[in-house]
């Protein structure tokens, strides 16, 4: 096989799966900006930490020169943390607030051990070959 060949094959499978990495990459983005507007930034690092991942796949594409799935994924990133801060901060300026949750009923008291707990006898045997002194 010559080299272009060789190269003509890897290039049917890489840009697939750059493209393939570039929508997992989209759809983490719009996760990592749902969850900005929530205010919750363990989904946050979650959803960009999944997003190196689909741009990491989203690179293989790039071996056949087709640099579009990066671009893609690294633009969705950038466009959705820019659009979650701002309706973050849209919605933080508005000062409506979200909900505080009230447990149903409360919880039950802690129940005090019926028998006392004592501490431990201490040995005053030795049972190792070295002398312990009290």
């Amino acid at each position: 096989m010559t080299t272009m060949r060789v190269a003509s094959d890897l290039a049917a499978v890489m840009v697939p799966i750059g493209y393939v990495g570039a929508a997992v990459a989209g759809v983490c983005a719009i996760v990592a900006a749902v969850a900005i507007i929530r205010g919750s930034g363990a989904v946050t690092g979650g959803a960009v930490g999944l997003w190196i991942v689909g741009a990491l796949m989203s690179v293989t594409a790039s071996f056949a020169q087709q640099w579009l799935p990066l671009i893609l994924a690294c633009a969705a990133l950038v466009a959705m943390l820019t659009i979650g801060g701002v309706v973050r901060a849209i919605v933080n300026a508005s000062g409506v607030e979200r909900p505080q949750r009230t447990p149903d009923e409360p919880l039950p008291a802690a129940v005090k051990p019926a028998v006392a707990v004592s501490k431990p006898a201490r040995a005053t045997t030795a049972t190792a070959s070295i002398a312990i002194v009290p």
